[in-house]
């Protein structure tokens, strides 16, 4: 089996537990980074790779849902396995409401760990990839003249060329060179194409209550 790239960040106290499972996902093609406590990993940074991170439940001084729970008032978007020797319902219900990709019990299985940690891993890329075109994407419309950016505001809530113009007060004409400037600048093939980048920017409510009459 082909694994995806990506860094698996394990946070146990117990050395030979997370020596184990370092040994199987590096046997499995992860990179691996190992750490004895959170505060090890919150000093080491996350990974600028997709990743994960495997987390033990009962840790010295913290526990690790309360520690999930905190990851994301940090801002770190990190996908979480936790794992644990004395889990629960209640427990597990807490862990996947927070976010968890998964709740391993102890002892698990080396398929279970390597799945979950796929997904996990899989999951991460996924959020840098909406997160990188996103801000190509908010590049973009940076590029755009104020007047285009109002143009794209009109035209995305359905309004026509005519209408747009009549709105700005501008030549039905003005109106086709701004829209074909803002369908190149915003690498758009399609009205369609258009509608979703503004969504995603959040111009089109923007817009409408601007113009709204």
């Amino acid at each position: 089996m082909t694994v995806p790239a990506g860094c698996a960040c394990i946070i146990d106290d117990d050395a030979e537990v997370r020596g184990s499972i370092g040994s199987l996902l590096r046997s499995s093609g992860f990179d691996v980074a190992l750490y004895e406590s959170t505060q090890a990993f919150l000093a080491a940074g996350v990974p600028p790779v997709a990743a994960c991170l495997v987390l033990d439940v009962r840790l010295p001084g913290e526990n690790g849902l309360d520690f999930q729970e905190s990851l994301a008032a940090r801002g770190i978007a990190l996908p979480v396995i936790l794992i644990t020797g004395h889990g629960d319902i209640p427990m597990s219900v807490r862990a996947m409401k927070a976010g968890a990709i998964d709740f391993l019990p102890k002892p698990f299985s080396d398929e279970q760990m390597l799945a979950a940690v796929e997904t996990a891993i899989s999951a991460d890329r996924a959020r840098r990839d909406a997160a990188a075109g996103d801000a190509t994407l908010r590049d973009a419309y940076a590029r755009l003249t104020p007047r285009e950016r109002e143009v794209m505001g009109l035209v995305v809530t359905g309004l026509m060329n005519k209408q747009v113009a009549a709105r700005l007060e501008l030549s039905e004409i003005t109106v086709k060179i701004h829209r074909g400037n803002v369908m190149r600048k915003m690498a758009a093939q399609s009205l369609a194409d258009l509608v979703r980048m503004a969504e995603v920017l959040g111009v089109r409510d923007d817009t409408i209550h601007r113009f709204s009459v």
